[in-house]
């Protein structure tokens, strides 16, 4: 089967011929279908925030479709849609039985980022409890970005606490913060997007922003007091976490506001105490998502309550160019791959280049 391989950095991922994996008792076999690609992925070539044993293949946002199952797997059969759960969780320590699994204290992975290769191949095996399984009529492409743009805002927005008729400023409408505005419209607030790409802020707009910004243009802050009657923002989900958005974001709340931070990058943020004393502001962090979010984001995509993120199609084969096409920062939404078995199930459709 092909495998793309990330085996030193600074180099192209290699794509190569490799066994095809044996599921364990308690695994399953998938046949990858769709996996998406995205800013973790290249900051892992970098270097940043997760330092993997290579070789290792990449690929952490994977749906596919069940090909076999271990000697003691009941839950799912051949054939089975399912989209798979990226932490590999031991079940049992203090943050797994309250079902905070991405905190797991005894974690035995990340598929496609620790330990364990991820869906930049056509098959790979995953633990059955790893899965979750896919309705008919959600797209590949859309189940494996479930996987994590899809829990991560799903997580971030309940952590958040928005309710109905609080006011949220939205810093950042790539994939993630698509989602995110669209769940939090759902929850009943009044949505304020903020993005530097005039084609991003019209799309915040098609995703349901009740007022898209463009930081180019105006100064957020003050457009947020203007919009909110002097008083600010209830919640800021920071789905860029520099320190630019960190400083104007917590400048645009109102006291008592809350500050979620989704994104981050190396940079510290330099924060006022007396602001934050003063205020009585909350900052909270938020890191992927649960199990219970994935199975929550496959239904609200499932239940039409989602629209698809996603924007651009690679082959499997052109994961080198679609990660390039990330880090140019060109992409509108989520970049997917395709295996072959994948393209023919979804199509040819493509707003990249050509696949196959």
């Amino acid at each position: 089967m092909k495998a793309v391989v990330f085996h030193a950095r600074n180099q192209p991922l290699l794509l190569e011929e490799v066994e095809l994996p044996f599921p364990g008792p308690d695994e399953v076999l998938v046949q990858v279908m769709a996996c998406g690609a995205d800013i973790t992925d290249w900051k892992i070539l970098d270097g940043f925030a997760y330092i993997p044993k290579l070789p290792i293949v990449l690929g952490h946002e994977t749906a596919g479709v069940v090909a076999e199952v271990g000697s003691e797997v009941t839950s799912f059969k051949p054939g089975d849609r399912v989209a798979v759960y990226n932490y590999f969780y031991c079940g049992k320590c203090s943050n797994c039985r309250a079902r905070r699994e991405q905190l797991c204290l005894n974690m035995a992975g990340l598929l496609g980022i620790l330990e364990r290769d991820g869906g930049y191949k056509e098959y790979t095996t995953v633990p059955a409890r790893q899965l979750v399984l896919v309705p008919k009529n959600v797209a590949w492409h859309d189940a494996a970005v479930c996987c994590d743009a899809g829990i991560t805002a799903v997580h971030a927005v309940d952590r958040s606490g928005v309710k109905l008729g609080e006011t949220v400023l939205v810093i950042g409408v790539g994939g993630v913060g698509a989602v995110v505005t669209q769940l939090c419209k759902l929850a009943g607030a009044r949505v304020v997007t903020v993005d530097q790409s005039e084609v991003k802020v019209r799309r915040a707009r098609e995703m349901g922003a009740d007022t898209a910004l463009n930081s180019r243009e105006v100064d957020i802050t003050q457009a947020v007091l203007d919009l909110t009657e002097g008083e600010g923002a209830d919640c800021v989900m920071d789905v860029v976490g520099v320190e630019e958005t960190v400083t104007y974001g917590m400048d645009s709340l109102r006291r008592g506001g809350r500050l979620v931070l989704v994104g981050y990058t190396e940079e510290r943020y330099p924060l006022k105490g007396e602001q934050l004393d003063q205020n009585e502001l909350t900052i909270i962090g938020t890191r992927g998502g649960r199990m219970l979010d994935l199975i929550t984001t496959v239904q609200l995509v499932a239940a039409g309550k989602i629209k698809s993120i996603v924007t651009d199609f690679y082959p499997l084969e052109k994961a080198n160019d679609a990660l390039a096409f990330l880090r140019a920062g060109k992409a509108l939404g989520r970049v997917v791959l395709l295996t072959p078995a994948g393209r023919k199930a979804v199509g040819r459709r493509s707003t990249a280049p050509p696949m196959g």
